[in-house]
């Protein structure tokens, strides 16, 4: 078993306590990122408490080779990493960008609407046409956010000015 299914052992049953989910889990070098969601996203106050509870989960099991590590505890934000299939999975319908790989035919940056996504690849909706990537084929893949169109600017009322009679 490698450090991280032992770290994944340890974190996930802390985060059922917020109803949260593990969304990526990264040991590198000494910085363990434990990233973390929830249907309709995750809130500071929430973050503060799962890291302290994760924290003391992980000093009580010692999972990590070597014993010291930096502990960054996160949210994947509105535009969020794609690396595994669960993760395309649960964005289907939104809007993604991918960089392929050299050998991949078409364009290295791709952008379109994630219209389906299975164990061997997904399908994107690029400009009206189905392209299929296998996931092999992707180096990096997130979520774009979108803004909304910008508010009307709000102008002072004209006022007109009283004659003097």
């Amino acid at each position: 078993m490698s450090s991280t299914d032992e770290v994944r052992g340890v974190v996930e049953p802390v985060l059922g306590d917020w109803d949260l989910y593990l969304y990526d889990l990264e040991l590198a070098g000494r910085t363990l990122r434990v990233t973390v969601d929830r249907e309709g996203g995750v809130d500071l106050d929430t973050l503060g408490a799962v890291t302290r509870a994760v924290s003391a989960a992980l000093d009580d099991a010692d999972p990590v080779p070597g014993g010291r590590y930096t502990l960054e505890v996160s949210s994947p934000g509105v535009e969020r990493p794609l690396r595994r299939p669960d993760h395309f999975r649960r964005a289907v319908g939104s809007r993604v960008t991918v960089k392929t790989t050299p050998a991949t035919e078409g364009e290295r940056r791709v952008e379109g609407e994630l219209a389906d996504a299975d164990d061997d690849g997904v399908v994107l909706a690029v400009d009206g046409a189905p392209v299929r990537l296998g996931y092999d084929q992707i180096v990096k893949a997130r979520t774009l956010f979108e803004w909304g169109p910008s508010p009307a600017a709000k102008t002072p009322k004209s006022r007109k000015r009283a004659s003097k009679s």
